[in-house]
């Protein structure tokens, strides 16, 4: 008598499909990744440390140097037109943190363990970016308060600051998914530091954020006025009300329309590096 064994295969359990369910797996990644900044408390302080420094200097160090029109030159003029520019370096630079972080979680083989499990395929990421969008809203606040200590004001009513800081919150989430999916797309954290960086530092001088567009070459100040960057920092400048009375802006569509312009950047972004990333990831812990 012989006796027949079949080898047991071993199949991956099939992910819980549904919105609901999908929505639940991400909140349970952003409730896991932020217990881990918690426990990494340096992270977060490392991070608010940059854009201060950024405040501090400009403010002082540039602030009676730089002219803008309109509001002549004076430290004050330029301390309000440079804090929109700030904030919303602050929350594209985020993208570094969020490609390093996955890119991390890549090396040590944890994206294959949560893969293992029966949970959304999108989910890892979109946990991943929920909770740097949290960690990104603390540090505006502390820039926030930064930038009232140095002198910077809102003259707009408190739903239109509201407005404009959600702007930059939607910025930073879309910008997030571009950082997962350099994570993904790199072997090692230190890769995705210096790829979620290198291509950011051209996007944020090109722009408005830091001098009027006006003052560029024209092929520059092209590149400048369709910056999804720039809309969105003269967006927050329109909620803010900190144009100068006399501020001269762009006839480009995205000037006049700023705040429209911010939101279909955003979206957009977030539309295809999301389908971007999720793909990857399916192809890269495949």
């Amino acid at each position: 008598m012989t006796t027949a064994t079949d080898a047991v295969k071993l199949v991956a359990p099939k992910p819980r499909g549904g919105v609901v369910q999908s929505i639940n797996d991400s909140l349970v990644v952003a409730k896991r990744n932020l217990i881990r900044m918690t426990r990494i408390p340096e992270m977060i302080i490392f991070g608010m440390i940059q854009p201060i420094m950024f405040v501090v200097l400009f403010s002082y160090v540039f602030g009676g140097s730089i002219s803008v029109p309109g509001s002549g030159l004076s430290a004050a003029g330029y301390r309000e037109f440079l804090m929109a520019g700030i904030f919303a370096q602050t929350v594209t630079f985020a993208t570094a943190g969020a490609g390093a972080g996955i890119a991390d979680d890549m090396h040590k083989g944890l994206i294959d363990r949560f893969r293992s499990l029966p949970m959304a395929r999108g989910a890892v990421l979109t946990g991943r970016t929920l909770a740097d969008l949290v960690q990104t809203a603390l540090t505006l606040v502390v820039l926030a308060i930064v930038a009232v200590l140095v002198g910077w004001r809102t003259h707009e009513n408190f739903g239109k600051v509201l407005a404009g800081f959600g702007l930059l919150l939607l910025l930073g989430y879309a910008f997030s998914w571009i950082g997962a999916l350099i994570g993904l797309s790199v072997r090692t954290p230190e890769a995705a530091t210096s790829g979620g960086l290198i291509w950011l530092f051209p996007l944020t001088f090109i722009s408005n954020a830091f001098v009027p567009s006006e003052n560029m070459p024209a092929f520059l100040q092209t590149l400048a006025n369709w910056n999804p960057f720039s809309a969105t920092v003269q967006a927050c400048r329109e909620l803010f009300g900190n144009l100068p009375p006399n501020y001269p802006v762009s006839d480009a569509w995205p000037m006049q329309h700023a705040v429209w312009a911010s939101l279909i950047w955003s979206i957009l972004i977030i539309v295809v590096f999301r389908t971007l990333a999720v793909r990857k990831y399916r192809s890269a812990t495949a």
